[in-house]
């Protein structure tokens, strides 16, 4: 194991998870992402917490159909619990399922979807509450706002009309019992009232796409948005075209804006390919599919959800301009 992975691991288990002595914690990894998962356990056994370690082809043949019932039972004795792992398609299912275990008991929960070793030399060794202090700025505005609008220079326009019912979330590294998050963190986010417009995206895509297609910056997908339905997509990359609207129509639900996000880690410097990493950087990004009604508050389903990230972003709520060319304002 690389020391190099330590920074990184000990602001996951110390300050981001506060994991302590007298508690107990589920890791799931993989063998693609063990190194990383064994930084994790080093810092967990240096804090003196127990834990379980589980490598996911050690308990089923993957792609995995359902969480194995060995993690889900050892998710249901501990307080934290951490996956870092790098997932195949269609497992979206088995990772629901396990944070519907993780909603209904409210534990601490990271979730690092595809970490790898720049995202812990990078993103990962942020001073998270540095962080969580623009994050609280900006969900401040948001709260309060009817609408935002975005623009950036390759072409996106598109203007999300908020629903004051649907609740807004900080997930800016400090995670808590009332909300797990994505590490590394960074970003705010709600389920919209409605978006309408032209979203350029010319970062990252969600879920397995983005491990096919990258960094999209220089064959971008240019999406229309309607009523909070998405009703074209182009790219001059016709398969990654054909798989996103294929992913975005797998139920009657995939194809909805579930979610509105600013990114806030300040600290990224550019967009490097990675959704676990890029959907924080400072800018909007939106999601097809799950709403994640659980925290948001909207009363609609899908069993699917990808990101769609871009760079460069001018952003006003309501009046107030907070954002220039992917730059805080505030």
């Amino acid at each position: 194991m690389s020391n190099e992975l330590q920074p990184g691991a000990e602001n996951a288990i110390r300050v981001c998870l506060d994991v302590q002595p007298h508690e107990r914690v589920t890791v799931i990894t993989d063998r693609v992402t063990r190194d990383i998962a064994d930084a994790l356990v080093t810092e967990i056994d240096q804090v003196g917490a127990e834990h379980t370690l589980f490598v996911l082809e050690d308990e089923a043949p993957r792609p995995l159909k359902d969480l194995p019932a060995s993690v889900a039972a050892d998710m249901e004795r501990s307080d934290v619990s951490i996956f870092a792992a790098w997932v195949q398609a269609n497992e979206l299912g088995s990772r629901m399922q396990m944070t519907d275990i993780v909603n209904r008991r409210r534990m601490r929960h990271a979730h690092m979807v595809n970490i790898n070793r720049q995202i812990m030399l990078e993103g990962m060794r942020a001073d998270f509450h540095v962080v969580d202090d623009i994050s609280t700025r900006v969900i401040t505005r948001a709260r309060s706002a009817k609408k935002i609008r975005a623009t950036t220079p390759a072409g996106s326009d598109f203007t999300a009309d908020l629903n004051p019912a649907y609740r807004w979330v900080k997930t800016s590294g400090i995670i808590s019992r009332d909300k797990w998050g994505n590490l590394p963190g960074g970003e705010v986010f709600t389920s919209p009232g409605e978006v309408n417009g032209t979203f350029v995206i010319d970062g990252v895509v969600g879920d397995w796409l983005c491990d096919r297609y990258g960094n999209l910056k220089d064959m971008p997908l240019t999406v229309r948005i309607e009523h909070n339905r998405l009703v074209s997509a182009e790219s001059p990359n016709q398969t990654l075209r054909d798989d996103f609207w294929a992913y975005t129509h797998t139920d009657e639900n995939s194809d909805r804006v579930g979610e509105f996000a600013i990114g806030t880690n300040i600290e990224l410097r550019e967009i490097i390919g990675h959704i676990l990493q890029d959907e924080k950087f400072p800018g909007v990004h939106i999601a097809f599919g799950n709403p994640y009604g659980a925290h948001t508050g909207a009363d609609w389903y899908s069993s699917t959800h990808i990101d769609v990230v871009g760079a460069q972003f001018d952003i006003w709520v309501d009046d107030e301009k907070i954002m220039e060319r992917g730059r805080f304002l505030i």
